[in-house]
């Protein structure tokens, strides 16, 4: 039997029931589909991590107070002019020094709007106060609501102004500052001059009340040992040089009192990602491409079992059990093959589909579209061996009794 034949006689098959061979390819258009669809999305998703890391993560440094643990007696770790130490840093676009004030448990925070003598106003305990330098709130990159973020004249003068996240003032009953609405922390007023609706970086602190740290010290007194630290957001690749002087330009006498925390490698970090997704998403396609096979293996073996006279006739007229082996393993891979390209165009149109809805750059690498109808193909014809087999072993005398 030739290998036109061979093709023929699987393209006859096929086509004697249409119905039949596309419910037997779908598992396979199902396996090879999400095969490119995962490798596909793992791409782009990686070339997105990586952007953001490149935006986020790969300019923020950390400067942790240690100067307890070095020295019991050396007191806080950052000079009271840290961020004009800073400035002289190359590569430091925002810095500050921020921490949660220790306040007594039984401290609340209340509102009252000034001005129209009400008698009370909202409360609501577990909000945490947050001391934070000018520079430290423009390093969380807020988005303000409504009002202004706190500067440097109020840093100076101690002022006792606040700024609080959306969700905060919610429960606290602010809806607007028009009013000029003042928050009290125990029996302190603040003026609230802002609301932030979100931060990119340290979201925790949408739930916490941002003062002036100036003000929190002349109220509540010095950080606690370890706990201040401050956040320094960077330039784009100038992290790592900023995280090795900033501990020098803070503390030129000690620098071992400060610790710096660089930004984690984005390669690193980005390929972890990645090898996890795409363990994850490979062994899905993979399931999916073993009950394709396991479909057209079940319909190839029925067809052998329904064409039992058929292969008699063909094996009394002197085919060979290759020849009938060759016929089912080149139509089951034949339908492989077709659920390959049909998989290939639907998972390149999910990977597309997909990235135009979250307004993503799509990336497939032309190896894996290469590759994916040969593994239809292949999976076609594993799944049609043993159907084949099978056929090959029937007798010509029983089949034609049947």
């Amino acid at each position: 039997m030739s290998v036109r034949d061979a093709l023929a006689e699987a393209v006859a098959g096929m086509l004697r029931r249409p119905g039949r061979a596309v419910l037997t390819a779908l598992g396979t258009v199902l396996g090879v589909g999400s095969f490119v669809a995962v490798l596909g999305l793992t791409a782009t998703i990686s070339s997105q991590i990586d952007g953001r890391f490149n935006v986020l993560t790969a300019t923020e440094v950390t400067i942790e107070d240690v100067a307890a643990q070095r020295n019991e007696f050396a007191g806080p770790g950052f000079p009271s002019d840290a961020e004009q130490r800073l400035r002289a840093v190359a590569g430091i676009e925002h810095a500050g020094v921020l921490w949660t004030v220790r306040l007594d448990s039984r401290t609340t925070l209340g509102s009252l709007p000034s001005g129209d003598g009400a008698a009370g106003g909202a409360s609501t305990s577990g909000a945490s106060v947050v001391a934070a330098s000018p520079g430290a709130v423009a390093a969380l990159v807020p988005t303000l609501q409504e009002g202004r973020l706190y500067d440097e004249f109020s840093e100076r003068s101690r002022q006792r102004v606040a700024v609080i996240g959306a969700g905060l003032a919610g429960r606290l009953g602010i809806t607007t500052l028009a009013t000029r609405p003042a928050l009290y922390i125990g029996q302190e007023p603040f003026t609230v001059a802002g609301i932030i609706s979100d931060v990119e970086r340290k979201p925790e602190n949408l739930l916490s009340v941002l003062v002036p740290r100036a003000t929190a010290e002349e109220l509540w007194g010095q950080p606690s040992p370890g706990s201040a630290s401050m956040l320094i957001a960077t330039e784009l690749g100038a992290a790592r040089q900023v995280a090795d002087l900033a501990p020098l330009a803070l503390r030129p006498d000690h620098p071992e009192y400060l610790k710096a925390v660089p930004p984690p490698d984005p390669r690193m970090l980005r390929s972890g990602v990645t090898s996890d997704l795409s363990a994850l998403f490979l062994l899905l396609a993979g399931i999916c491409l073993v009950i394709g096979a396991v479909g057209i293996a079940n319909t190839t073996l029925v067809a052998v079992l329904e064409r039992t006279g058929e292969i008699g006739l063909r094996r009394a007229l002197g085919a060979r059990g290759r020849h009938v082996s060759a016929q089912f393993l080149t139509e089951s891979a034949a339908l492989g093959a077709l659920g390959g390209l049909v998989g290939t165009s639907l998972g390149e149109l999910t990977v597309v589909g997909v990235s135009l809805a979250r307004d993503w750059t799509p990336v497939i690498h032309p190896a894996t579209v290469a590759a994916a109808p040969v593994v239809g193909l292949v999976t076609g014809l594993l799944a049609g061996l043993y159907p084949a087999w099978r056929a090959a072993r029937i007798e010509p005398a029983e089949a034609l009794r049947r």
